[in-house]
């Protein structure tokens, strides 16, 4: 039986697949903090916006559309989390994936494994067996000879 695993570059490709999924998948989620925070730091500059209770109409008018701009940035922000958790949950599911199929050729690695250990241990137990056979022929042939001289000393040494 051929000792070594054929397909070990194989399950080395798919554990680097796998690692470059999990990278990806790692990225994906810092771009979703950085995302949150930019919608923290736009509805802090909408709350800290407030419109101006005093002043010419025009000064309202321009301090209203400031506001709505500030929240369509909130709202633009929010998009953006959003988009990020749904890139989130491709790279996850790209992830698993990629760790199903690097499992399906790690399986196929440990039943090789074990194959080849049942073949170390049939061929153990050939060995074993033949020495056995072996040394049971070698004793059946010096015992051949030695029954005649056995039955000398079994009389009790009587003439």
């Amino acid at each position: 039986m051929n000792r070594i695993f054929r397909l070990t570059p194989v399950l080395r490709a798919r554990q680097a697949q796998e690692d470059a999924a999990r990278g990806e998948l790692v990225q994906s989620r810092a771009e979703i903090r950085e995302a949150q925070a930019l919608v923290k730091r736009r509805q802090l500059d909408l709350v800290g916006q407030d419109a101006p209770s005093e002043g010419s109409a025009r000064a309202m008018v321009a301090a209203l559309v400031a506001r709505q701009s500030l929240a369509a940035g909130v709202f633009g922000a929010q998009r953006m989390v959003n988009d990020a958790e749904e890139v989130e949950r491709e790279k996850m599911a790209a992830l698993t994936d990629a760790a199903k199929r690097r499992r399906a050729v790690e399986l196929l690695s440990e039943r090789h494994a074990a194959m080849v250990k049942a073949n170390d241990l049939r061929i153990d137990q050939a060995n074993l067996d033949e020495l056995a056979v072996t040394a049971k022929a070698r004793n059946a042939a010096r015992g051949s000879a030695a029954p005649a001289s056995r039955g000398d000393e079994s009389d009790g040494g009587r003439p």
